[in-house]
């Protein structure tokens, strides 16, 4: 191990020094902005479709029903940018939507207050993640500003139950640690000056406001997985411990009683899977009342906690379940299309629930289900951009035997037509590393399938949704695992014979551009090609220039940078001490405003590359953070990565190139 270390310790070293003579390329270099490229549309219908007609398929997020339950609030990217829409619910079916913002930033996210009268939203600035608060009225007449624009981290965290107050957290005191501020709204919606309520450490979140607005239930994370949860009283600033498990673990979903005297939760407390709770203040203690075995998500109870909704996730897949608390147990909701569901959550004031459900076929829509009535009703419509949904491929989840004798998972998708051939894999590579490949719809996906290309969407170990334990596998010392995990999932589809396990490129955003560097430069052998998308190359920058939201759980997710033992270990695993066995080509992309893995990753390992004379080439976008999110910038970045594929994977069984 030791003799690794020096190796690898020396290679970064060589690789940071100046460029040498043979580098061709400066590293950035003015060709590596993209020049946008033209996004022609073939007629709708046509066999071959471009890329610009799956990226402008649109999807309806961060659903919210106002209080009455009579309109809902939701995120769509209709302008090209992620906006405020609002769309009337009727019992007929979807009715005309408004737009309500029209800024040239994207908007993160959007709650209703309580009394309906002020919607408070965020957006950032070119995706550096610093967000700026904002109220605006429902008809988008009047608008507030909450927070300065300026470059500290802020999270909104609700509004009061009674609407004259907002929390959120903020690493405005020292650039690190996140502290608890509150601010009073007076009667028009004008804010007062913040005041810090509590001085906080690390990561501080805030999970829910007590039905009296006077306690607030807080978070601790723990990792990225897991988190402490505590009670703060707002009144005497007593802080009451509510859970810190020796046996690090997850507290989520929180749900007050009316009577604040307990709340339900989803957790895996002292257990393998999150299950269903009620945690009682009285007695402390949690009292299950359901124990899948597998994890329960999402919990949202009704204001008059009659009814309690959840789901449970099942191989990626969501199970949806409501309890009639009073007195009728489980009541189907009729009407609501499988998937995945990306929102649950009751009308203030009305037995309203609002599902935002997405799947392979389903790019996301919301549907409205009315407890009293017992109906369901589709309350959004989003455009599918002139595809036939019967074009679009669901997967197979498939489990692959790994290295070690542990079991990993995924989605196989094939594409259409692909009889008597063995088509090209594009392995998926998802972020987090806690986090989840799911069958929700991607256009990127079934733009690749229609090109005739296979895609494998890997849940490596360290992924969510199979367990606490299998969460765990990957972290500090085991992360070398989830690499070899990839080199078990290429052995496995070269054993198949519906695909071509021998041409397969890895492609991946975030961690998942991590993985993407590993695999071309520690598992050259079994990966042609590479996509990666805002990667870090080098754990050292990495973990050192990480935005303050991610350095607090990186600890227990990776290790200690401060601790010379574990400083050698990220420069062992870091694909930039490896990039002298790069031998296959890469496409890296980076938004130069990334505050969560600086683009200087991207530079380095392009700079690497490039004085190898190696195969790359750099897409490194001046209006973006991390990840694409232009619609523009998008169609101009998937282009270019589905020339690069073709060129590099040989794809003879597609006939469109060029689209």
């Amino acid at each position: 191990m030791q003799t690794r270390s020096w190796m690898a310790a020396a290679a970064l070293a060589a690789l940071a020094a100046p460029a040498a003579a043979q580098d061709t390329l400066p590293t950035p270099a003015p060709i590596d902005v993209p020049v946008l490229e033209p996004a022609a549309l073939s007629l709708a219908g046509s066999e071959c479709q471009g890329v610009a007609r799956y990226l402008n398929v649109r999807s309806a997020g961060g659903a919210q029903l106002s209080p009455d339950g009579r309109e809902l609030l939701y995120i769509t990217s209709t302008t090209g940018q992620p906006q405020l829409w609002i769309a009337p619910v009727r019992g007929d079916g979807p009715a005309a939507p408004r737009q309500i913002t029209f800024g040239a930033n994207r908007v993160q996210f959007a709650r209703w207050s309580p009394d309906g009268r002020w919607i408070a939203y965020g957006t950032d600035r070119g995706g550096n993640e610093r967000t700026q608060f904002f109220l605006l009225s429902p008809d988008g007449t009047r608008e507030r500003e909450l927070t300065p624009a300026d470059d500290f981290f802020r999270m909104f965290s609700g509004w009061s139950p009674a609407g004259r107050r907002i929390a959120y957290v903020s690493n405005e005191r020292n650039g690190s640690d996140f502290d608890l501020y509150v601010v009073d709204l007076d009667a028009d919606g004008r804010p007062g000056a913040p005041r810090m309520v509590m001085q906080g450490a690390g990561n501080l979140g805030v999970e829910a406001w007590r039905p009296d607005g006077e306690a607030l239930v807080l978070s601790q994370g723990r990792g990225e997985a897991d988190n402490d949860l505590f009670l703060l009283d707002l009144r005497t600033q007593k802080l009451d411990t509510l859970f810190v498990p020796e046996q690090m673990s997850s507290y989520r979903g929180i749900q007050w009683t009316p009577d604040g005297r307990g709340f339900f939760l989803a957790t895996n407390h002292e257990r393998d899977f999150a299950g269903l709770a009620h945690y009682q203040l009285s007695d402390r203690a949690l009292h299950w009342i359901e124990e899948p075995r597998h994890d329960v998500e999402q919990v949202a109870a009704s204001s008059d906690a009659r009814w309690l909704a959840y789901t449970i996730n099942e191989n990626g897949f969501s199970r949806l379940v409501l309890r009639d608390l009073g007195g009728r147990g489980v009541v189907r909701i009729p009407g609501v299309p499988n998937g995945v569901v990306t929102a649950l959550e009751w009308a203030r004031d009305a037995p309203r629930l609002a599902i935002g459900v997405t799947g392979p076929g389903l790019p996301g829509d919301v549907w409205v289900y009315d407890a009293a009535a017992g109906q369901t009703t589709r309350a959004t419509e989003s455009t599918l951009a002139g595809l036939d949904p019967a074009s679009f491929v669901a997967p197979e989840a498939v489990t692959i035997p790994s290295f070690d004798g542990v079991d990993v998972y995924g989605l196989l998708y094939r594409p259409r037509g692909a009889e008597g051939r063995r088509p090209p894999v594009v392995m998926m590579l998802h972020g987090g590393p806690t986090s989840q490949a799911r069958p929700g719809f991607d256009p990127v996906k079934q733009y690749l399938l229609a090109r005739g290309y296979a895609v494998l969407d890997l849940n490596f170990r360290g992924s969510t949704g199979f367990g606490q334990r299998f969460t765990q596998l990957d972290n500090k010392r085991l992360r070398p695992n989830a690499v070899r995990d990839m080199q078990s999932a290429v052995e496995w589809l070269r054993a198949r014979p519906d695909v071509d396990g021998t041409r397969v490129a890895a492609m991946g955003g975030s961690y998942g551009g991590y993985m993407t560097l590993a695999a071309v430069a520690q598992l050259p052998e079994y990966f042609q090609a590479g996509v990666d998308f805002v990667g870090v190359a080098n754990w050292i920058s990495g973990l050192e220039d990480a935005s303050p939201q991610l350095k607090n759980s990186d600890r227990i997710e990776y290790g200690n940078i401060d601790d010379p033992a574990d400083r050698a270990f990220f420069t062992e695993i870091s694909p930039l001490s490896y990039a002298d066995r790069i031998r296959s080509p890469l496409l890296v992309v980076h938004g130069a405003n990334d505050p969560r893995v600086p683009v200087g990753e991207a530079d380095q390992i392009v700079r690497a590359v490039r004085q190898r004379r190696g195969d790359v080439e750099y897409l490194r976008f001046p209006d973006e953070g991390h990840g694409i999110a232009k619609l523009q910038n998008r169609i101009t970045a998937y282009q270019r990565i589905a020339r690069f594929l073709d060129r590099v994977l040989g794809n003879e069984g597609m006939e469109c190139r060029g689209r």
